[in-house]
């Protein structure tokens, strides 16, 4: 009864520590729920931080790039205009050569047919003259006077004749001087269309009408043959878009079809996780239900045993013997104090020595009682506290098997779940390979199919890329790319033909092959990409199941050692506490017993004293109050004896009521057990259900993040190929546009040759030709006439020279004076020629030659269209880069990107401090929880030690002191500060030797703890006597007396304590 009032008291206090106890649980519990959520935020950012590294890192990669090309773009520009330069350089250098060529073969023409006339005019001199040439010019002047006169007069003869037939000769000769350049043109441009198509040899200019006909025919012939040209083209370029085309579009669909399955992944995941979440909460409602149901009081075998402890405790307290032997004992109490009552005039001996030594002795016996029973206790104790470690240990361990178990179960899940998607996704893949250990094999396999399918690709795409260029050469060079032969004309169209066919059909193969080897890297991605899931799933069933295995039969050897161990100390500990609850039941009763025993022991004792001081001593040894006493000693012993058969018949109905209502708590319990086992299933079925979704969710999620990672290669890969779309139908429209040019320049050679000819056609028509001849045979005759006058000439100066026989000598000096000026005059010439001539070659040698000039033009040529096709390779990929970085960049301004970096680092923060707050709430509350152990065990100790100190200063365990001592112990267990004691008319209920006997122990109580700072006493009384027996000078100097007067009001008087 009274370690049911310490647990009570102790309950009572520690409550409030119990509900802390509790709010620190289910704060601790939110948070692990908090956590959670932030860990999931945590992982999201942390992906889209990612995704924004990258992005950023390609941003900086791709402008890195651009600067680089940039560099290498104004490089080239510099470079080409540099090359620009000499090309101009050159150029005009190679005209200027050109143009001191032309002058030096001018020049030297010149000076041969200027030497020739004066080697002439010197063979002819018969003198040469050494005067000067003033001399020699007044002579000729004289001379010639005369026959100025007479070339004067053929003159005006000339001018006659050139006056008759200029008019229609000028006009006549100028339009045949017009056909004669319009043949030219169309000679020449018979030629250069010939030269620059390859369209075979020429003749020598001039050609012929019939000639240049044929020859203009087979131009215009030719202009069909471009025109096909021109749609071969077309058409191959449509073949070669639609080839870029469908590898975008295969592309395109491959990435549509992943996204949409990655989306449908999403949304059966937000599915599943919905699912899990109501599954969660019906489970917590579930555990909620049976955390509220008690377990361990639905316990139908401790009851069941508890039950029939009550029985055999009722048998072995065999409540009507007893209360017949408690009859028969009051019966003889009875007889006894008779006959004391008859005796208490001659007892009056020594009976405060008897009362004392039956105290010593009662004393003695109760101490010894105690020690056999603390003997008891603490051994039972001891092995109360090894069973529970023991226990405990056996829990620990069977949590840790279950644990293991439960991680071997999951491994063996995780590991049979990812071989089942191993072999689903190699299925799949290859229907040839449908086990994990044909993964390697399979493996190899597609890599070995995606490089001799990619080798494939390069070769053929390397010899389509070759068909164009090999077109251009040989249309622009007329040679063969690879042997560079000559071509003619059929051998050119053949050879273009055959090229563009190749072109056509290569397409087709390259599509294909694109296809193929598109498949095989799809295919080798996909199966490299199962590499981690497969590694994983080889190192579970190699070393974390075999390591988990070896932990588990550790634990498993541990738990039957502990269990072995538990069993023994459960085996000693029911043998001590069925030892102890047999002692505890028979404590009391036994006690009572053993009290009355030792009281009619006392009695008889002091009736033998009494026999012997009644024959040894006389008469009057004894007083009457001993008597007296002696006859309330029995009296109070008859009251002991009759409340103890009360009490035992209310403990028989007590214990019969104790064993109706634990059956009927029985019952009750067989259907909360029914209940629990039902909500146990429950719980059992939710959790396997709940296992089965994160299972199923955990493979949604591999498969989404399978598909996450086949989408980026997939869209970058379209990407690229929409890009060489592009590119490729800008060169080809180029191509094509260029193509289409040189056909429009051609048709419009050819409309200008046929003008041309038209105009020469039209000449002919006319026969202004024929007009021509006749008037030139007109012409022919004046001139004949012309002669007849210079015959006359001749005539009329043969007889001036027949006059001037005498002079004869004086014409043949001015004829030698003209032919020395003459000669003087033509060498004169001939040496400025011959200067200018060598000046123009040292020109020459000083420049350079003209092939050297040209070799290096040709040279700078080449560099320049090298430098462009560079710096149009470094502008597309540029462009390309651009693109990208505006690409990323808009991605970049995305909301989910924004402020990536601050809201990662808050929320690791906030994950972080909540983790650390709630580790310190998991401190908090198993610092609490065991101080409040410790705490209960100190008081319960301080509790103890108090009551054994107090209980042994107590007389026969009295009530009031019983409550006394109870009460002083939780005073100053718990009171600190103030233990007030406060005693209301604690001898209301005593007589005189027990209210004595409560203040000698009220004077030992206050004797031992004088000293302590938190103890106060506090007595009501009316019993004088009681208060003279504790109110002594060592403990208070005054005490106060309360009475009333007559208005019925108290006074309270304080009185002087003396001796």
């Amino acid at each position: 009864m009274l370690i049911l009032v310490f647990q009570i008291c102790l309950n009572t206090l520690l409550i409030r520590y119990t509900k802390a106890l509790e709010v620190l649980k289910k704060l601790h519990k939110d948070q692990n729920q908090e956590i959670k959520t932030y860990k999931l935020k945590l992982e999201n950012l942390q992906t889209l931080k990612d995704a924004a590294y990258k992005l950023r890192e390609g941003i900086a990669h791709d402008q890195s790039r651009t600067e680089s090309l940039k560099s290498q773009i104004q490089e080239f520009e510099t470079s080409i205009q540099d090359v620009d330069a000499k090309i101009h350089h050159a150029e005009v250098t190679l005209k200027d050569l050109r143009k001191l060529q032309d002058q030096i073969s001018t020049k030297t023409a010149e000076r041969s047919t200027l030497f020739k006339e004066q080697q002439k005019q010197y063979a002819a001199l018969e003198e040469e003259n050494e005067d000067t040439d003033e001399e020699l010019k007044e002579w000729k002047t004289k001379f010639e006077e005369k026959v100025a006169e007479l070339e004067s007069k053929i003159s005006k003869l000339e001018r006659e004749l050139t006056d008759q037939e200029t008019k229609k000769i000028s006009k006549l000769q100028t339009e045949a001087e017009v056909n004669l350049s319009l043949k030219n043109e169309r000679d020449s441009a018979i030629r250069n269309i010939f030269t620059s198509h390859n369209l075979g040899p020429l003749p020598s200019s001039p050609f012929s009408n019939d000639d240049a006909l044929s020859f203009t025919k087979r131009i215009i012939l030719r202009l069909p043959d471009l025109e096909k040209d021109l749609q071969d083209k077309k058409k191959s370029n449509e073949i070669e878009l639609k080839t870029a085309w469908d590898r975008y579009m295969v592309a395109n669909d491959q990435w549509t079809t992943a996204d949409v399955q990655r989306q449908a992944k999403v949304d059966l995941k937000s599915g599943l996780r919905k699912r899990i979440e109501d599954k969660e909460n019906e489970r917590n409602s579930l555990e909620l239900q049976i955390s509220n149901v008690d377990i361990s009081h639905i316990n139908e075998r401790e009851k069941k045993h508890e039950m029939e402890r009550k029985k055999n405790l009722i048998a072995e307290r065999d409540f009507e013997s007893n209360i017949t032997q408690k009859q028969t004992e009051l019966y003889s109490i009875e007889q006894k104090i008779k006959a004391l009552t008859q005796e208490k005039d001659i007892m009056v001996g020594d009976s405060d020595e008897r009362v004392k030594l039956s105290l010593k002795k009662s004393e003695l016996e109760s101490q010894k009682r105690k020690h056999r029973k603390m003997a008891v206790t603490m051994e039972f104790d001891d092995l109360k506290n090894k069973s529970h470690e023991a226990e405990q240990e056996v829990k620990m361990l069977q949590t840790k098997i279950q644990e293991d178990n439960n991680n071997i179960s999951k491994l063996r899940k995780d590991m049979e779940s990812r071989k089942r998607y191993i072999e689903s996704k190699i299925k799949a893949l290859d229907r040839q390979y449908s086990t994990i250990d044909s993964y390697l094999k399979a493996l190899e396999t597609a890599k070995e199919k995606r490089d001799v399918q990619k080798s494939k690709y390069n070769i053929a795409d390397g010899m389509r890329q070759m068909f164009d260029p090999f077109e251009r050469v040989a249309r622009a060079h007329h040679v063969c790319p690879c042997c560079e032969r000559s071509f003619s004309a059929e051998e050119e169209d053949e050879f273009v033909k055959k090229q563009r066919v190749k072109a056509s059909t290569s397409a087709e193969h390259m599509k294909v092959l694109a296809v193929e080897s598109s498949n095989a890297d799809s295919l080798f991605q996909q199966l490299d990409k199962l590499r981690l899931a497969y590694e994983e799933y080889i190192k579970m069933g190699k070393e974390t199941i075999p390591n988990a295995e070896r932990e588990l039969k550790k634990h498993s050897e541990e738990l039957d050692q502990k269990s072995q161990a538990l069993d023994d100390l459960l085996a000693v500990l029911a043998q001590i506490k069925s030892e102890k609850d047999s002692i505890d039941v028979l404590v009391q009763p036994i006690e009572a017993a053993d009290r009355l025993f030792q009281e009619i022991q006392a009695c008889q004792k002091q009736v033998d004293d009494l026999e012997y001081k009644l024959s040894f001593g006389g008469q009057g040894v004894k007083s009457l109050e001993d008597i007296q006493s002696e006859l309330n000693t029995l009296q109070i012993t008859k009251d002991s004896l009759h409340n103890e058969l009360e009490k035992l018949r209310d403990d028989q109905r007590y214990m019969e009521k104790d064993m109706s209502n634990i059956k009927d708590r029985l019952h009750a319990l067989c259907a909360e057990k029914v209940q629990a086992d039902n909500v146990f299933r429950d719980v059992r079925k939710a959790e396997e259900e709940l296992e089965r979704l994160v299972e199923e969710k955990s493979q949604v999620e591999l498969d989404e993040k399978y598909l996450k990672e086949t989408i980026g290669p997939l869209s970058r890969e379209k990407d690229k190929l929409l890009n060489e779309y592009n590119e490729l139908k800008a060169k080809l429209n180029l191509e094509y546009e260029e193509q289409s040019k040189q056909k429009m320049s051609y048709a419009q050679e050819v409309d200008s040759i046929q003008k041309v000819a038209f105009k020469i056609k039209e000449f002919h028509d006319l026969k202004k030709g024929e007009k021509l001849k006749e008037l030139q045979e007109k012409l022919s005759f004046s001139e004949l006439e012309l002669q007849k006058c210079e015959a006359k000439k001749q005539h009329i100066l043969s007889e001036l020279e027949r006059n001037r026989d005498v002079i004869r000598s004086r014409d043949k000096l001015r004829r030698n004076i003209e032919d020395n000026l003459n000669y003087r005059k033509t060498k004169a010439e001939v040496d400025e020629l011959t200067r200018e001539i060598e000046s123009l070659e040292a020109n020459v040698l000083r420049v350079g030659g003209i092939s050297t000039f040209e070799s290096e033009l040709v040279k700078l040529s080449r560099e320049r269209e090298r430098l462009l096709s560079e710096l149009n390779r470094c502008r597309g990929t540029m462009s390309v880069y651009e693109s990208n970085i505006s690409k990323n960049k808009v991605d970049l301004k995305h909301s989910q990107y924004k402020d990536i970096d601050k809201r990662y680092f808050d929320q690791l923060i906030q994950l972080k401090t909540s983790e650390m707050a709630n580790k310190d709430l998991d401190r908090y509350y198993n610092a609490l929880d065991k101080a409040l152990m410790r705490f209960h065990t100190l008081k319960m100790e301080e509790i103890n030690k108090i009551i054994r100190e107090l209980w042994q200063q107590t007389f026969l365990c009295r009530p009031v002191l019983a409550s006394l001592i109870i009460r002083l112990a939780l005073a100053e267990t718990f009171c600190l500060n103030c233990g007030i004691l406060a005693l209301d008319e604690p001898t209301t209920n005593l007589d005189g030797p027990n209210a004595e006997s409560l203040a000698t122990a009220l004077l030992k109580i206050m004797e031992d703890r004088r000293g302590q700072e938190n103890f106060q006493l506090i007595v009501i009384t009316h019993d004088e006597r009681f208060a003279q027996l504790i109110g002594q000078r060592q403990h208070a100097e005054k005490y106060y007396r309360v009475t009333k007067d007559d208005h019925q009001h108290s006074i309270i008087e304080a009185q002087e304590i003396f001796g």
